[in-house]
């Protein structure tokens, strides 16, 4: 029987070979399984017996191979369950050649979903195997695969049947899936002109964003309405994010496709396994993962652990999570936006007074949590003002709607595609620095002047030169001009320094 192994979210073909012969009745499990795999001879027995058949009463040997690839789960148990009939002799399985079958079976015969259905069912694909037979709850999941003929079945007994007597096996479910809830608009901002740029221009390169200020500032309904301007995930995004809910179990109702970039927001006393994923055995994905192509929001993050924080400095240069178990090492993708949010001080009160019962040194020492190298790589770094009450009582006019901001971002990351597809970069922030510092996109000395003023000063790193480079392109094409001039220049630079750590008293 042909059955699929995840390790990450790549899918590896796999074979499930039964064998019988004599000697004292066992069943032996071989090919590198986990616990969950190893204790699949209880679960098939018992499903195999109350369905109705007959067990053998003879040595069983399962083998899955390639024999060197570690099989984790419960999916066999369905391709076990059926080459150990037919190896018995009880089903012809000519009519399960080229089919991939998945599913745990539970002890009444019955057919449990599984995690992972739609890597896994991609992965056959790509080997070639156009059918498959999954649970009924994981149908509507697999049948997204475009050139696969997906059919489910409820039971063991259901897939006897058809094996032995031409029975039908049933169609994904047709139900279409509930709408999706309305994304929080821009327009709900009051005031923070500045806010709303950067994240308008963070959304346009795909910029990460680190927004500091006193609590009631916005700087969490900012980022939460970040998605809001993003454009809708293409097939293969969509494919690759839906791969990923697939296997952490977070796919949405119906098993659509996720069209919608996704949003995490980890609370601050998350885990450094839950931010970049972990456990034992196969590695599962973490927030950072699951964020991918969307938006990773860290509220209160100098509250997070400082193993957690400094943990994403790799992920955020490279978009891929690698994780290294004595079990094997898992990689998942990790291409996200990351914005942060921090209060000035831990009180979190009104500076400048006697509200404020925070010393220059505690403020200094809190910011302080958020590293240097962590900071330095955040593109977009802003200190927000309070609102005042005239940004809160404004009744004409008041901040543009989301949909009309959206609108000049697509523009602008249509003409970034453009100019990068040659390399596959998909928005600025992905393109190498030392690519902007060769022809043909290297900017005239006037232009960069202030940059290399402060690079020479030190007071900007070289990371932070380049970064303020691709601020600068996505600026230009926001304002529709083919390369950024020196205006561009000075609106990265601001974005970058504009005070975000200035709370030292």
């Amino acid at each position: 029987m042909l059955s699929v192994g995840l390790v990450g979210v790549t899918g590896h073909l796999v074979e499930v070979e039964a064998d019988l012969s004599a000697g004292l009745p066992a069943v032996v499990m071989s090919g590198l399984p986990d616990t969950a795999l190893n204790e699949a001879r209880d679960r098939v027995r018992a499903a195999v017996v109350n369905s109705g058949e007959r067990w053998p009463n003879r040595r069983i040997t399962v083998n899955l191979l390639p024999a060197t690839l570690p099989k984790y789960g419960s999916a066999f148990d369905m391709g076990i369950a059926a080459a150990l009939l037919g190896a018995a002799g009880e089903l012809p399985l000519a009519a399960l050649d080229g089919v991939v079958i998945l599913g745990e079976l539970g002890l009444d015969g019955s057919v449990r979903p599984v995690r992972g259905v739609l890597p896994m069912v991609v992965a056959a694909l790509r080997a070639g195997i156009n059918r498959a037979v999954v649970p009924l709850a994981n149908a509507a999941e697999a049948a997204v695969v475009p050139g696969v003929t997906v059919k489910a079945v409820e039971t063991l007994h259901r897939l006897v049947a058809y094996v032995r007597t031409g029975g039908a096996l049933l169609d994904p479910p047709s139900d279409h899936p509930p709408p999706e809830p309305p994304m929080l608009d821009l327009a709900d901002i009051a005031g923070q002109a500045m806010g709303r740029r950067a994240i308008e221009v963070a959304a346009a390169g795909g910029h990460h964003v680190a927004l500091f200020g006193p609590p009631g500032a916005g700087k969490t309904m900012l980022a939460e309405r970040l998605p809001s301007l993003l454009p809708a995930l293409d097939d293969d995004a969509a494919l690759e994010v839906s791969a990923l809910h697939s296997v952490a179990g977070l796919l949405p109702e119906g098993g659509r496709l996720v069209r919608r970039p996704p949003f995490q927001a980890p609370h601050h006393s998350a885990t450094l396994a839950a931010l970049v994923g972990g456990g034992s055995g196969l590695a599962r994905p973490g927030a950072v993962s699951l964020a991918h192509r969307g938006v990773l929001f860290l509220d209160e993050a100098p509250e997070f652990a400082a193993r957690a924080l400094e943990a994403l400095r790799q992920p955020l240069e490279s978009g891929r999570v690698l994780l290294s178990r004595t079990g094997g090492t898992t990689e998942y993708p990790a291409r996200v936006q990351l914005v942060v949010a921090a209060n000035p001080c831990p009180c979190a009160k009104p500076q400048g007074d006697a509200h404020c019962e925070c010393t220059p040194l505690a403020r200094r020492r809190y910011l302080g949590r958020l590293s240097g190298p962590l900071l330095d790589r955040i593109d977009v770094q802003i200190e927000l003002m309070p609102v005042t009450a005239a940004d809160l009582f404004v009744t004409s006019g008041g901040g543009e709607p989301s949909a009309d901001v959206a609108e000049r971002v697509a523009k602008a990351r249509a003409a970034a595609s453009a100019r990068w597809s040659a390399e596959r970069w998909r928005v600025n922030a992905e393109v190498p620095g030392p690519r902007l510092r060769q022809p043909p996109w290297r900017l005239p000395p006037r232009d960069t002047q202030p940059l290399r003023r402060r690079l020479d000063s030190g007071s900007l790193s070289a990371r932070g030169f380049d970064r303020v480079l691709r601020l600068a392109w996505s600026i230009a094409d926001l304002d529709g001009r083919d390369r950024p001039n020196v205006d561009d220049v000075d609106e990265a630079l601001a974005l970058r320094t504009g005070g975000g750590r200035r709370f030292d008293g």
